[in-house]
């Protein structure tokens, strides 16, 4: 037991420091796309590299379903964060938006590959605290790096004279903490045993409450601000600094960390009635954004910290109690692959919803965020949680 929860804590470390990279660099993503000369369409179509990302989520998943191995688990997992060492810090050698998106991309392909395996491993060593606490607690450790991600980058690009150069360079150190990490825990918890449960399910994933969780999941995404408009918008403005654009967002990476433990916590006692407040705090961010004024930004900026806190804990700590427990590699897979379409489709719309109206954009969330409540409400209603 006291092996498993070390291995618990060392992926905790792991996420921290790779939040620290890849957050830190995301803080500042559109106001660099547009020094870069880039437009609010194209901030918009950073969720393409979102989705491509969750594509391959859906093919790590289905990999790790095929095979069911331990050695399949840790390989997408820590090829997936190598990736991540080499895309963030070579956003300062990139000499144009192009090449600073498909670096963007790169990464998110990485995530992509990683991010179902571990989850897999992370809900097996988080049973013995509970899921939703364990997936709390990682969340909060993943959260205080991306809340010292954002500062590092925005005391660096402010001590620097305004060159984003430097802060991206430094982000190597993280990313090389997060590998170190993550090779204790593959040496301390080489086999993952829910990949060697002698009971197989045969076929899909998809059954009723799966289904409702997905459709209620894909409406509040597409209804979901990206953080690369928030950002434009704020850089467009002119109302904060730069630097500043990153502490909004160390803000909102604070309240995730705030939210998650009391998140997941809740997730255990009254599953997924835990979820409601998350399209609620969606609706509400650009009616906020767009008042514009130092005050609102900061608040939306705590806003999108709320749904990102909540969707990264009870979320994911939702899908093993949704399938069986030899699907939930394919299941992780499935949720992302649907969560990044919607993603990227809803960040390509808003963006060109930016540039037409800021009022249809606020309308376009709220009809999208209702929507997703109601598909949740059915899926509370035909959830019995475990006992």
């Amino acid at each position: 037991m006291r092996k498993v929860i070390m291995v618990f804590i060392f992926l905790g470390l792991v996420s921290l420091f790779a939040d620290v990279t890849y957050e830190g660099a995301r803080s500042v993503l559109g106001a660099y796309i547009k020094i870069l000369e880039g437009s609010a369409l194209i901030a918009g179509a950073v969720t393409i590299g979102e989705f491509l990302g969750y594509l391959m989520r859906f093919v790590s998943g289905f990999l790790a379903d095929k095979f069911k191995s331990s050695k399949t688990l840790w390989f997408f997992t820590i090829t997936g964060y190598v990736i991540n060492l080499i895309a963030v810090p070579a956003l300062a050698i990139a000499g144009s938006w192009e090449v600073a998106l498909a670096l963007v991309f790169l990464e998110r392909i990485g995530k992509g590959l990683r991010a179902p395996t571990r989850d897999v491993i992370l809900s097996e060593v988080a049973e013995g605290i509970g899921r939703g606490k364990g997936f709390g607690l990682h969340e909060v450790m993943d959260q205080i790096g991306a809340f010292a991600g954002p500062v590092l980058v925005g005391w660096s690009i402010a001590t620097s004279g305004g060159d984003y150069r430097p802060a991206f360079l430094t982000l190597a150190i993280p990313a090389t903490l997060s590998l170190l990490f993550l090779g204790m825990s593959a040496y301390m918890y080489p086999t993952v045993k829910s990949v060697n449960v002698k009971k197989s399910t045969v076929g899909w994933v998809s059954n009723a409450k799966f289904t409702l969780f997905i459709v209620s999941l894909s409406l509040m995404t597409a209804g979901y601000l990206p953080w690369s408009i928030v950002s434009y918008h704020m850089k467009a403005t002119q109302i904060i600094s730069d630097a500043e654009i990153g502490f909004a967002y160390a803000l909102a990476m604070g309240v995730d960390a705030l939210v998650a433990f009391p998140a997941g916590f809740l997730y255990d006692v009254v599953g997924p009635k835990s979820l409601i407040l998350t399209p609620v705090a969606a609706a509400l961010i650009p009616i906020t954004l767009f008042t514009n004024s130092r005050l609102s930004f900061y608040i939306a900026a705590a806003l999108w910290g709320v749904v990102m806190g909540i969707y990264e804990t009870n979320m994911r700590a939702a899908i093993p109690d949704l399938v069986p427990e030899d699907k939930r590699a394919l299941a992780y897979g499935v949720y992302g692959l649907v969560y990044g379409a919607a993603w990227m489709a809803g960040g390509l719309i808003m963006g060109y919803i930016y540039v037409v109206d800021l009022t249809y954009l606020i309308t376009y969330a709220l009809i999208l965020e209702i929507l997703s409540l109601g598909f949740l409400t059915a899926l509370i209603r035909k959830y019995t949680i475990k006992t």
